[in-house]
């Protein structure tokens, strides 16, 4: 049904009031028509129960703009008018998307003149079985049609299509299996994969393959390169078996790893992304008073001081990663968490560089536990192949220069809410020094009733002269005259970190027993060294990790509203709170 008379604002428009008569339609066919239903006017806002008559007269003065999906009205939440009827078109669109998503896989692999390259020569891939074999193999399926007689579909696109229809409707992999069985029996004499599976593998040729890698459930060690051939876990203290079952071979415990060198090759496969690459260095205009991409901070100033030749070629690509905990059953009854990591380009513009198309899913975390500070265990693929990015690069194709070049990439930070801050960092976001930027000169105070740390230092960061350095009775009794603490810079922090005992990651029972390490004298609240240090620039960068500010925002909101409003389950006026306030001696003064 066509919406789009729900933005127009003159309400006496003929096309907004049969709008308005085919919605009254929609909501009340088939029901009794003295039922009421929610009015989605702007007053009611689905809120209201109102009949066929009132909610007529109720929407010729507006319509709620976002209630575009009808779900109080009879359309399911899986419906999408847009995509309700798909249909196939009877031209050779389909030979030529399959021909065109080929081509980019050819000038990725093997540059612009792919196809009279000698490494694709039919004689010399017979050989052996290799990357240029295997792309062979793609290009002959391409043109070989699914069955005679067929000149619509190849193996190829009929494949691609298969899927196609599974992400868009939904499908689940038992029913894709079922149909992919089901049609090849019918049409025995067909190139139609007999399984799911199968058709998985014939399309993960195509590139941006992931890697299974299986890791220890006390998440301990990866089985990955020296590890490979271990049935246990390497660790000593935990030995943990890596198969559910000597016989079965079913692992424990997957990681699974999406390489960043080929979605990095694949951005200069395309003219125009790969000139976009370019955008923070030739087309950004640059205003020292104003930041409006990450290129304006002062963080990638220094970082392209620090390494004048990475910051030469404008297309070697600087990245920032985020990762948090996702419980996917979507229910809160089932404790489970899961960790993605994603990985931004911020070469792009800002219009580009923050939209989905261009976030790279780096690796899936398995749960069902919070890896917590073991999360480095996870990281090792993804910090070795930044450091060989970081020092020799991978020879690309840039198709906007139609030239091959060493692209290079580098991690500037981490993105974070404040739990995981601590995972990535190593510093312990808990207890009576846990900012991270005061570090030993936290300003922290227990709190008897409340059972919590609070921390009063935050007015150190005013100007000097600010009158609320002066006020006691809004604050903890004192005058402030503190300066700032000073921010060590990352050789410090080094320096720092190199003087803790070594932590034994894992979660096995022996190893739980000694959750709380002994630190020496001047370690601060360091509870361990980050993977991140690794890379050769990581101490130089000026900032490497941030504080997601939807989370600060949200809950500092929450707070707030929750107080003022005095909701049960948000409210900070509790009993314990008063009683915290008398013992430092602030009740009188804030007459509560």
């Amino acid at each position: 049904m066509d919406r789009s008379w729900m933005s127009i604002k003159n309400y006496l428009d003929p096309k907004y009031l049969d709008g308005v008569d085919e919605f009254i339609k929609f909501a009340f066919l088939g029901k009794d028509p003295n039922c009421k239903l929610p009015c989605p006017c702007k007053v009611c806002n689905n809120f209201e129960d109102q009949t066929k008559e009132v909610m007529a007269n109720h929407l010729c003065r507006g319509i709620v703009d976002s209630y575009t999906r009808w779900i109080y009205h009879g359309e399911g939440f899986e419906s999408d008018d847009e995509n309700d009827d798909i249909e196939i078109s009877d031209n050779d669109s389909d030979f030529d998307s399959m021909e065109e998503l080929l081509n980019d896989v050819g000038v990725a692999n093997f540059g612009e003149s792919w196809r009279h390259s000698p490494e694709l020569d039919t004689g010399a891939c017979t050989e052996k079985e290799g990357e240029a074999s295997r792309f062979l193999r793609l290009l002959s399926e391409a043109e070989k049609f699914l069955y005679p007689g067929c000149e619509k579909y190849s193996k190829l696109s009929f494949i691609v299509h298969i899927l196609h229809l599974k992400t868009m409707n939904r499908w689940t992999c038992k029913s894709t299996d079922m149909l992919l069985k089901f049609l090849h029996q019918v049409f025995p004499t067909a190139l139609i994969p007999s399984s799911y599976y199968e058709a998985k593998n014939f399309i993960s040729e195509l590139g941006l393959k992931c890697e299974k890698i299986h890791a220890c459930e006390n998440d301990c060690a990866l089985f990955w390169n020296e590890n490979k051939g271990l049935d246990h876990c390497p660790n000593e203290k935990c030995k943990a078996p890596r198969y559910k079952s000597p016989n079965s071979k079913i692992r424990r415990k997957v990681l699974r790893y999406f390489p960043l060198k080929p979605r990095l090759q694949r951005l200069f496969v395309n003219k125009e992304i790969a000139r976009d690459m370019r955008w923070h260095k030739e087309r950004r205009v640059d205003n020292e008073n104003m930041m409006r991409h990450p290129a304006d901070s002062l963080a990638w100033k220094d970082f392209d001081r620090n390494h004048k030749s990475f910051a030469e070629d404008p297309r070697n690509v600087r990245l920032g990663l985020a990762s948090d905990g996702f419980n996917p059953f979507g229910t809160m009854s089932i404790s489970y968490s899961r960790w993605p990591v994603i990985l931004v380009p911020y070469n792009l513009p800002p219009w580009k560089c923050l939209k989905d198309p261009f976030f790279f899913l780096s690796m899936i975390i398995p749960g069902p536990k919070a890896p917590g500070n073991d999360i480095d265990i996870f990281f090792r693929p993804l910090v070795d192949e930044l450091k060989e990015l970081f020092a020799t690069g991978v020879e690309t194709y840039d198709a906007f220069r139609e030239e091959k070049f060493m692209l290079r990439a580098a991690l500037l930070w981490t993105i974070n809410d404040f739990p995981a801050y601590g995972y990535l960092s190593g510093w312990s976001t808990k207890g009576y020094k846990a900012c991270p930027v005061c570090l030993d000169e936290t300003t922290s105070l227990y709190l008897n009733n409340g059972h919590k740390c609070c921390y009063m230092g935050h007015r150190r960061f005013l100007p000097i002269d600010h009158k609320w350095r002066r006020e006691k009775k809004q604050f903890n009794g004192e005058r402030e005259h503190r300066q700032p603490p000073r921010t060590l810079s990352g050789e410090e922090v080094l320096q720092q970190l190199l003087r803790i005992e070594q932590v034994e990651f894992g979660k096995a029972p022996d190893l739980l027993q000694q959750k709380k390490r002994k630190r020496v004298q001047n370690s601060s609240n360091w509870k361990k060294m980050s993977i991140f240090f690794e890379l050769p620039y990581w101490s130089t960068n000026k900032i490497r990790h941030n504080l997601d500010i939807m989370h600060i925002v949200k809950n500092v909101c929450e707070s707030l509203v929750g107080t003022l409003m005095n909701i049960p389950s948000r409210t900070k006026d509790t009993w314990q709170a008063r009683e915290d306030l008398k013992e430092m001696g602030l009740r009188e003064e804030l007459h509560l």
